[in-house]
């Protein structure tokens, strides 16, 4: 899941080595938190927060394979 989201958010920033991507893990769920530049916030938060919602979709339905509940957080 963490190679899944470091690839979509890289082609949407444009400091793609400002990534990071920390994983806690339990028994059912999963948290990714994203950590991006500030000037690319805007960009993967998207207008009323589309990209965002469009990444947490894909998101859910990758984990849903797995039979896993994946929550994506965006840390400033």
């Amino acid at each position: 899941m963490k190679d899944l989201i470091k690839n979509i958010v890289q082609t949407m920033v444009d400091k793609p080595e400002a990534i990071e991507i920390s994983e806690i893990q339990g028994e059912q769920i999963t948290v990714l938190k994203l950590r991006v530049a500030k000037e690319d916030i805007g960009k993967v938060i998207g207008k009323k927060g589309r990209n965002v919602r469009a990444i947490r979709t894909i998101l859910s339905a990758a984990s849903a394979k797995e039979k896993k509940h994946t929550v994506l957080e965006i840390l400033e």
